[in-house]
C-alpha cells in the first residue's frame, strides 16, 4: 500500500520513484538530496539507508537520468532538479512510452476486431469495470443506454457520455437519483433519462449497459458499498458482443420493453 504523502512524504516520493524504474539506493539518494538541498556523499548517507560507497552509484545512475548535477569539487557536491522538473521529466517518459506502447500494440491487432464473441467475459474491480464501461461508450456509434447506481456514475463515464452525445449518439440513462438525474441534465442535455427495472438501492445491482443494441454489460457490487472501490472483489461484471450473443440477447429484450414501454423522466 503506497504510504500517504501527507504522513510519511519520503517514503511515498522513494515508493514512486522506484515505480518508475529507479534503484532503491537512486531512490533514497535523490530523495536526500532534495531534503538537503545540496549535499555529499557523506551527507547523502547521513540522512539516509543508503551506504557510503553505494551513493557514488546512486550519483551515477541519477546523473544519467538528468536528475542530479555534480560539482567537481573534493568532496563532489551533488544537487537534485526540483520537483517540477522531476515531475516534467517523468511525465514525458510515461508520454514517450504510452506512446510506443500504442503504435506497437496497434501494430500488433487484427486489421479488425470480431464483432461476435462467443460465451461472456468476465471483469473485475471497479476501475476496470469503469475502463470497460468508458471504452464501450466511446465506441458506440447510435446509442447508449446506461443504468447504474449512483456512485458508480463516475466523472470518467460521464465524460465518455457527454462526449458520445456530442459526435451525436443517443444517451438514455436510468437508476440514478434526482440529484443525479439533474446533473446529467446539465452536463449532457441530451440525454434522455428513464425510470430503473427496480429500486437498485435495495440489490447488490451495479451497472448493465447496451451499446449499439450489440454490445451489453451487467455489474453486481459482490460485497456491497461497504468494500472500497480498489477492492478487486468490490465488483465482478460480465460483458458480451454481438447480436446473436447470448447476453446481448437477454438485455436488449429487457432494454427494449423497458424503454419502449415509458416515458423519458422529466
Amino acid at each position: 500500500m503506497t504510504p500517504d504523502p501527507s504522513d510519511d512524504p519520503r517514503s511515498a516520493a522513494i515508493e514512486q520513484l522506484e515505480q518508475f524504474g529507479l534503484s532503491a539506493y537512486a531512490a533514497r539518494t535523490f530523495v536526500a538530496l532534495v531534503s538537503l538541498g545540496t549535499g555529499t556523499a557523506k551527507d547523502v548517507s547521513g540522512v539516509s539507508d543508503v551506504p557510503r560507497t553505494r551513493v557514488y552509484d546512486a550519483i551515477d545512475e541519477l546523473h544519467d537520468l538528468g536528475l542530479v548535477d555534480v560539482q567537481q569539487s573534493s568532496p563532489k557536491e551533488f544537487w537534485a532538479i526540483s520537483a517540477d522538473t522531476t515531475a516534467r521529466k517523468f511525465e514525458r517518459e510515461i508520454d514517450h512510452r504510452l506512446s510506443v506502447l500504442t503504435t506497437a500494440l496497434d501494430e500488433l491487432e487484427p486489421v479488425r476486431r470480431s464483432e461476435e464473441q462467443r460465451g461472456v467475459w468476465t471483469v473485475d474491480g471497479q476501475a476496470t469495470v469503469t475502463d470497460r464501461v468508458v471504452e464501450f461508450v466511446e465506441g458506440a456509434d447510435d446509442e447508449v443506454v446506461y443504468m447504474t447506481v449512483e456512485d458508480l456514475l463516475t466523472e470518467d463515464v460521464v465524460d465518455a457520455l457527454r462526449d458520445a452525445a456530442e459526435r451525436g449518439v443517443t444517451i438514455s440513462l436510468g437508476g440514478v437519483s434526482a440529484d443525479v438525474q439533474e446533473q446529467i441534465g446539465t452536463e449532457i442535455p441530451g440525454a434522455e433519462l428513464f425510470e430503473s427495472l427496480w429500486v437498485w438501492s435495495d440489490t447488490p445491482a451495479g451497472r448493465l449497459m447496451m451499446v449499439d443494441g450489440t454490445q451489453t454489460l451487467v455489474s453486481v457490487l459482490v460485497n456491497g458499498h461497504d468494500a472500497p472501490p480498489t477492492d478487486p472483489r468490490s465488483e465482478t461484471a460480465i460483458w458480451g458482443s454481438g447480436e446473436t450473443n447470448s447476453l446481448v440477447v437477454v438485455l436488449k429484450a429487457i432494454f427494449t420493453w423497458r424503454l419502449e414501454g415509458s416515458e423519458p423522466s422529466e
